[in-house]
């Protein structure tokens, strides 16, 4: 169970979009996956942080553990987190990788250039 943090009680929480691009590093995998942050309050942040760290220290995934707005249970994997003290207490701001299913990736390239004066080169 050390490996999980559960949201007991309370609304499930909100995911916000990052527009940082740093964050994306920390999603690697082959998944496609969408970076979002969470902020939960806590009686015991520094404890909670401490947890996450030990289960990465052995090379385990952490995982947030909540309930849908359906009232089913979700897991998602925590790969950041910090503390911050605030005067209401503790606030866990958490970093998830949530598993896009619906996200399709395409490669390719377009042929837009008709005119051969477009891949002329030496004029500038």
């Amino acid at each position: 169970m050390d490996d999980k943090i559960t949201i007991i009680e309370g609304p499930t929480p909100t995911f916000e979009s990052i527009p940082e691009l740093w964050v994306h590093g920390l999603s690697d995998g082959t998944m496609l996956s969408d970076m979002v942050l969470t902020r939960l309050r806590t009686f015991n942040g520094p404890a909670l942080v401490e947890r996450c760290h030990r289960v990465w220290r052995n090379n385990k995934e952490m995982q947030l553990e909540y309930r849908t707005p359906d009232g089913l249970n979700a897991e998602v994997p925590i790969v950041a987190v910090r503390n911050m003290e605030t005067d209401e207490g503790d606030m866990l701001l958490l970093w998830l990788r949530l598993a896009d299913d619906t996200v399709e990736l395409e490669i390719g390239y377009d042929d837009d250039f008709d005119d051969e004066d477009d891949w002329d080169i030496d004029e500038v």
